[in-house]
């Protein structure tokens, strides 16, 4: 087949390494996103589908919208089989819905009809899930809620985070894609129906999701601190007047209580906190504006007073 893939992140990158290296199909083009603003000096620099996709000998396309009228001259002059999906962050409309004969396939990070949207392995870290997984499934008009090809399982472990599950989904996803491939090929999908009845959403993240509400659990804050590596990452106001803030990127709960946001402990073992049941000891943090470091550390070159309150 003749494939067009559309993506962006990280995400996507073992899927088109796994197409580029498949001798039954030929990647036609990638389309993926324009180059953003990055780093603090905020040159423009190519996503990693981009930088991935560059000198392979494949044409790539850019746009602002995919489903633009030139856009879609252009899709059509690749006369594509077959679209591939994979965390690409645009909507695709109809007119380019209706271009390939195969239809419009996504690899997407969860186990639909759960997490639909455009967070889902953030937010199913974030609420504590124990299990997680990739589905392969037909594009509609719909977010996410197309027809199942194949879908498989993955265990979310204690000590994951949303940056750690990540490539290992991105895999998975990969090897689920040439499953997929080869049943379309072969004209033996299994087309599963999703039950919108079971269905839940993984919305886009803000800033705001990762402010820390200390009358939260401490079992509940700290699966956010998890699923919200590495952006937006938790984080609270320091009360020494500065207004500064400090991320939290690691914790462990601990049965001890207090009024939440208080500093029950400054101890080596790094600060512990009160939360509205039990408490959170920080095991790693970054205070703002500089590196990443160890509670421990945060202790030793910080002067905070048992009894002060964390905004």
């Amino acid at each position: 087949m003749r494939i067009v893939f559309m993506g962006s992140g990280k995400l996507a990158c073992p899927a088109l390494r796994t197409l580029l290296g498949r001798k039954a199909d030929a990647v036609a083009a990638v389309v993926t996103q324009p180059d953003r603003p990055s780093g603090r000096r905020q040159h423009l620099a190519p996503c990693a589908v981009k930088a991935f996709a560059q000198d392979r000998g494949v044409p790539i396309l850019t746009p602002e919208n995919v489903s633009a009228a030139d856009v879609e001259a252009k899709l059509k002059g690749f006369q594509p089989d077959l679209v591939v999906v994979a965390d690409f962050g645009q909507f695709l409309k109809p007119n380019i819905l209706a271009l390939p004969p195969q239809g419009t396939i996504n690899i997407h990070p969860s186990l639909l009809p759960k997490y639909r949207g455009a967070a889902p392995i953030q937010w199913a870290v974030a609420n504590g899930e124990i299990e997680t997984g990739v589905t392969v499934m037909y594009v509609t008009e719909k977010m996410d809620a197309g027809d199942v090809i194949v879908q498989e399982k993955v265990p979310i472990r204690d000590e994951d985070t949303a940056a750690t599950l990540e490539p290992l989904l991105a895999e998975v996803g990969a090897t689920l894609l040439v499953r997929a491939l080869e049943m379309i090929d072969q004209g033996a999908v299994a087309r599963r129906p999703q039950d919108d009845r079971q269905a839940t959403f993984a919305p886009k993240l803000s800033k705001e999701d990762g402010r820390i509400d200390w009358p939260q659990s401490a079992s509940v804050i700290r699966n956010r601190i998890r699923g919200f590596i590495p952006w937006p990452a938790c984080f609270c106001e320091v009360p020494d007047g500065s207004g500064h803030f400090l991320k939290v990127l690691k914790a462990r709960v601990e049965e001890k209580s207090g009024i939440p946001g208080t500093v029950l402990e400054w101890a080596d073992a790094g600060p512990l906190v009160a939360c509205g049941d039990d408490a959170l000891r920080l095991l790693e943090v970054q205070p703002e504006g500089k590196k990443t470091m160890s509670g421990s550390a945060y202790v030793n070159g910080h002067k905070l007073r048992v009894g002060e309150m964390l905004g």
